[in-house]
């Protein structure tokens, strides 16, 4: 009977070693890939300087973001990357010689080159936002207002305006 009872027994164990799951089907791996794309060089280009044209004195001139002389920047960049946009030079005044001309600015941003439509920002103060999530472009435009003094002094009037554009790393 023992040795019946060892042969039942040696069965039984054998079965219940069949019956473990192995290793492979107590577990299940799977695999991702990291990976990051790295953004080009910001850039800013010049589009089209602002223009008063010829003004005259005693008058006001009122140039729009929406107009065709408003001043207009290009900004382009990693697409949908968040930048801060700020005027690094925005003089008060236009100068001929030692004759100076007040300007107060305006100013919009657009991803699309639409310089009838935009987003307002005070430019002294500059704007953060994103570059367009296809293109990678970021459109800023700016006008302004000038008021010619009757005894304003005749001749060509200017100024640089400067524009400044960096990532925020957002």
């Amino acid at each position: 009977m023992q040795k019946v009872f060892r042969i039942g027994l040696a069965a039984v164990a054998a079965g219940a070693l069949l019956h473990v799951p192995s290793a492979s089907q107590a577990q299940a791996t799977a695999s991702i890939t990291a990976s990051a794309t790295v953004a080009g060089a910001l850039t800013a280009t010049n589009l089209r300087d602002l223009s008063f044209g010829t003004v005259i004195p005693g008058f006001t001139r009122t140039v729009t973001p929406s107009d065709a002389t408003s001043g207009h920047f290009q900004i382009d960049g990693g697409v949908n990357s968040e930048v801060q946009v700020q005027f690094t030079a925005l003089p008060q005044n236009l100068t001929d010689g030692t004759n100076t001309l007040p300007i107060t600015y305006t100013s919009t941003y657009n991803t699309a080159d639409a310089g009838g439509s935009g987003t307002t920002f005070t430019p002294v103060d500059g704007v953060t936002t994103r570059l367009d999530a296809a293109t990678g472009q970021l459109h800023i435009y700016i006008g302004g207002s000038i008021v010619v003094p009757a005894g304003q002094v005749a001749g060509l009037y200017q100024e640089t305006i400067t524009l400044s554009a960096s990532y925020t790393g957002n």
